[in-house]
């Protein structure tokens, strides 16, 4: 983005200024974890969530977090920084990660961070898919259920390879299963069916990411009238649903339209899009 800025550590720089050395702990080991936020008419969207996922994985990877590392913060911070960039609404991408050391010899636990925000139509594949997307399953690799698995950590790979593998077969996005061969999610998404009307999403004992979306629509979705379960999925569940859906915070609600030979419908899940849509207005 020429011409942008971003924020590393509470200041601003110019996009192009290097502000990490060879030594960063994030870009050696992957240690760290990032939130992907969208930004509506200057106003994060459920931040409240985002920020709470953020501080917890914080916890639980150890962070000694200062005092002043509040949400109020990081929400200054993003907000001056679109405002700066000239961006009312926005992608933000947050990344934390720990001081430059060895795998051994860290002693400064403190978190440093860099936000950047990225105007929508930098991101083409963001755009609309109302006839929905394919997707398929990435085979060459599991996600573990562990109490990292829920978090969005820096070290990315099986997603990363996931999304190569969805490019290069001109796919919508490719599902990740956990190491018992059951659903976890998708590269950025947490997935959904539908059965007989009835709503199932796996539980984050699977390994999925905890998504703020899916947090939001198991929140509010029962609230409204929708039979909403969490129980671990099968790719015989996903070939046997009568429609499927992806969530995440900068796309929303997207809906699956085929798997391999299996075409869905989608009468609930626009529905559901409508839901997500008008509480985001």
């Amino acid at each position: 983005m020429p011409g942008g800025y971003f924020v590393h550590n509470g200041q601003l720089f110019r996009e192009g200024k290097p502000v990490i050395s060879p030594d960063n702990r994030s870009f050696r080991y992957g240690d760290g974890l990032f939130e992907t936020m969208r930004v509506i008419s200057n106003s994060i969207i459920l931040k409240k969530f985002h920020f709470e996922r953020l501080l917890k994985g914080m916890e639980l990877l150890k962070f000694d977090i200062p005092d002043f590392f509040t949400s109020a913060h990081l929400e200054s911070d993003i907000i001056s920084l679109c405002k700066k960039n000239r961006m009312e609404d926005a992608v933000i991408r947050l990344v934390v990660f720990r001081s430059d050391g060895g795998l051994y010899d860290l002693e400064d636990m403190r978190p440093n961070y860099i936000i950047q925000s990225i105007a929508l139509q930098k991101l083409p594949h963001l755009k609309e898919q109302p006839g929905g997307i394919t997707v398929d399953i990435y085979e060459e690799a599991t996600k573990p259920c562990n109490v990292f698995s829920e978090i969005k950590s820096n070290n990315f790979l099986p997603y990363l390879m996931a999304a190569v593998h969805a490019k290069q077969n001109k796919l919508g996005d490719c599902i990740v299963l956990n190491q018992y061969g059951r659903i976890a999610d998708a590269t950025i998404a947490n997935v959904f069916i539908i059965k007989n009307d009835e709503v199932h999403t796996p539980p984050l004992s699977e390994g999925c990411v905890a998504g703020v979306v899916r947090r939001f629509l198991l929140q509010k979705l029962p609230l409204h009238g929708f039979n909403v379960q969490e129980k671990p999925l099968t790719v015989d569940d996903l070939l046997n649903a009568d429609e499927v859906f992806l969530t995440n915070a900068v796309r929303g609600v997207r809906f699956v339209k085929k798997f391999r030979d299996k075409t869905y419908t989608s009468k609930l899940t626009k529905s559901i899009q409508q839901f997500w849509q008008e509480r985001q207005a």
